[in-house]
């Protein structure tokens, strides 16, 4: 063989090396579950988890797609010298088994060793991808200290509470930024989609089904946009308690294109809450229910309410766009009303509500 057509199959070998390489990388950057744990056999690996967690500070573990079985919670480190982020297939599943004593979360992400600094590397971690089942019996993911936690692209699934976002470490502010996560709760009456007990959050993108509260929201500088609540009518869960978004105190709040579909109330305020709702819907299709209400406020209207849209079911006997006591400073601009077909004229002075 002549020696350019060596030079030439040699070369080709090369790129053909190089670009299997790049192709399919041998994870040397990630650490790989498979490694440290067995996948869908049944067994409990929570403990051997929480080891991979302890033993790689400041890596990414990755979890390919299968069933991890866990009888107890996991927890990743908020110190940022320790921290960890969390890398799940599309079809990687951490399902909780046995009775899983006092319930909790089956990841509390900044779980241990707490610790308040963003200059630090690694102060930015959480968990992308992958699905969570609390079978029931444990709740979803909790967000326990730490600042500027995110959550993507996560399914969360039979579950008390699917995201629990906690006080963070800076003067209560949690900084976290959830995006695109579905959560699918347990059909109970005290099933929550998310509770937010930090400040200042940012929820974008989220699907919430199968749960007697949408979103509970404890304290402000919270900002949620295209969150869309869907109550389902189960024998288990309690419509007459049951709503889309509770903004139970504090006055800095913003929920932007939010939907709350089919609950008893779409939006309910705190005494004194001055949210900010734009944008926002309150939808009805089943009319064999006792009432439905848009927004419903503990005491005076303080809000500043733009653009919601309301579309009652013709065949509720009970439909009130806002329900508040007297003596409220609040703003209402262009709500868009339900069609006129769908009201009898009943209904038309009802709108309006002052306790």
């Amino acid at each position: 063989m002549k020696r350019k057509q060596l030079i030439f199959l040699s070369l080709i070998a090369l790129v053909s090396v190089s670009c299997s390489k790049q192709v399919n990388p041998s994870f040397d950057a990630f650490v790989v579950a498979s490694d440290y744990v067995r996948l869908n056999s049944s067994v409990d690996v929570a403990d051997a988890i929480q080891k991979m967690i302890d033993e790689n500070p400041n890596r990414t573990l990755y979890f390919p797609d299968g069933v991890y079985y866990l009888s107890h919670p996991v927890m990743t480190p908020a110190d940022p010298t320790k921290s960890v982020h969390l890398v799940m297939g599309n079809y990687a599943t951490f399902k909780a088994i046995g009775e899983w004593g006092d319930g909790g979360a089956l990841v509390h992400l900044g779980g241990k060793d707490p610790y308040n600094s963003i200059r630090i590397n690694g102060s930015n971690y959480g968990i992308e991808g992958g699905i969570f089942d609390g079978s029931g019996v444990a709740d979803g993911i909790s967000i326990d200290s730490g600042r500027e936690t995110k959550v993507m692209k996560a399914s969360i699934k039979n579950t008390r509470i699917g995201l629990h976002i906690m006080r963070g470490a800076n003067n209560g502010s949690s900084d976290c930024d959830i995006v695109d996560v579905n959560i699918v709760g347990n059909d109970q009456s005290n099933s929550i989609g998310v509770l937010i007990e930090g400040h200042d959050n940012t929820l974008t993108n989220m699907r919430i089904a199968s749960v007697n509260v949408g979103v509970m929201i404890m304290t402000g500088g919270n900002s949620l946009k295209n969150i869309h609540p869907l109550y389902i009518f189960a024998d288990s869960q309690d419509y007459e308690s049951s709503c889309g978004f509770v903004v139970a105190r504090d006055m800095n709040n913003w929920l932007d294109y939010c939907y709350s579909d089919q609950f008893c109330t779409g939006f309910k305020l705190g005494k004194g809450v001055g949210a900010n709702l734009t944008d926002c819907f309150a939808w009805w299709y089943n009319g064999n229910v006792s009432s439905q209400n848009a927004v419903v406020c503990d005491g005076p209207f303080s809000a500043v309410m733009y653009g919601m849209h309301v579309g009652f079911s013709k065949e509720c006997p009970v439909k009130n766009i806002l329900v508040a006591e007297k003596g409220g400073s609040g703003t209402i601009r262009n709500t868009i009303l339900p069609r006129p077909a769908d009201l009898s004229p009943a209904d038309v002075s009802g709108h309006y509500t002052v306790r």
